[in-house]
């Protein structure tokens, strides 16, 4: 049986950061906080094939599944390309997760993490696609997406090809809207095109948009005192239109309690809310930005084929983020194949050739400090 994606909760329970006692899920925590989420009318459930080492779904049976009537819940899971080394590993994968939920069917299936390179590469070259379909008509899924962590122009792709997919899950909050590297507000306009359900992750940034400073919490609180900048994040994306459900990782029940008390009588973002938000973006982004226009004049002539512009997009994120780990994972798969920023030698063509006279060889350095190291 189908589900009608436009009635969706608009809060979904995001089971990658599940409260553990001495490195060990806490099922009774766990147990505690679904009952509480699906008392309060909310029913979908995320998870996936990697989260907490595997465990993640084997929490579903134990604190969902064997204690919750099947139709109360819906459980969204993931298939990992990083997995997938044979057609076999398709159904070998599947079946283990439909046994670690101790279910007969998902309701929502995902190919997870679908981005530029390997993955991507990964699901054509085993035709998972296709393979979702079929699951899908065995009555083993109920609906077929992705998750993206990818570049617009790979969405669009994608979509073309595979016009099957009923919805997508993106990254999409507020600081990430011009992100060049997350592309947060460019694949909101592609799907909202074409009318494609969007899920939601990451709307607090990995508890960055949770945990602001004094200066941003007092911007907010001028006009919402004693609301949680948590709630002022996941406002700003239930206020799109097409958003069906947006994820929260939540680890605590104090955490669930919040962002339940934010969508039991949601309230869109009003105008001065919204400019509230564009104050806290710049006090966010104060720190200094390398003026790149990605022109890429300095690619062609660099002779060690580093690939600048991009390198400085993942720089500029750093700056603003320090502790966010999606520059690295942008800049792992930008070197794939390609020259590392510690390779530039030095040899000044590009600085000769950049219209914004950028000073690029102390900022390959500086990026080469960021993510070479590792």
């Amino acid at each position: 049986m189908s589900i009608d994606l436009s009635k969706m909760p608009k809060i979904g329970f995001g089971l990658m950061r599940l409260p553990e006692t001495d490195g060990v899920i806490d099922i009774d925590k766990v147990c505690k906080m679904a009952d509480s989420y699906l008392e309060a009318g909310f029913n979908y459930f995320d998870t996936a094939y990697v989260y907490h080492g595997g465990n993640s779904e084997k929490a579903v049976k134990e604190a969902i599944v064997k204690r919750h009537p099947r139709e109360s819940f819906t459980i969204a899971t993931k298939l990992p390309a990083w997995s997938i080394h044979s057609l076999e590993d398709r159904d070998k994968i599947f079946n283990e997760q439909l046994d670690r939920c101790g279910v007969d069917y998902f309701d929502f299936y995902l190919l997870h993490s679908l981005e530029d390179g390997n993955n991507y590469d990964t699901y054509e070259k085993f035709d998972c696609f296709n393979w979702g379909i079929k699951k899908r008509e065995e009555g083993k899924i109920r609906h077929f997406g992705f998750s993206f962590h990818g570049t617009p122009e790979l969405l669009v792709k994608v979509l073309d090809l595979h016009p099957e997919i009923e919805f997508v899950q993106i990254q999409l909050n507020y600081a990430d809207w011009d992100n060049a590297i997350v592309h947060s507000g460019k694949l909101y306009e592609i799907l909202s095109e074409r009318n494609i359900p969007i899920i939601v992750m990451e709307p607090c940034k990995g508890g960055k948009l949770a945990n602001l400073d004094e200066e941003c919490l007092d911007i907010l609180n001028a006009i919402r005192p004693g609301k949680s900048a948590a709630s002022w994040a996941f406002r700003y994306v239930a206020s799109l239109p097409g958003v069906t459900t947006i994820l929260s990782g939540m680890s605590t029940q104090e955490q669930m309690e919040d962002n339940m008390n934010t969508f039991k009588d949601f309230e869109p973002l009003t105008e001065e809310e919204k400019q509230a938000i564009d104050k806290v973006k710049e006090v966010m982004f104060r720190v200094e930005q390398v003026g790149c226009t990605a022109c890429r004049y300095c690619v062609d002539g660099c002779p060690m084929g580093i690939k600048i512009p991009d390198i400085i997009s993942a720089v500029n994120t750093k700056r603003k983020f320090p502790g966010d780990m999606r520059p690295q994972f942008f800049y792992n798969g930008l070197v794939s194949g390609n020259s590392h920023a510690s390779e530039c030698i030095a040899c000044g063509q590009c600085e000769g050739v950049c219209p914004q006279h950028l000073p690029i060889i102390s900022i390959l350095q500086e990026a080469s400090g960021y993510f070479d190291q590792g």
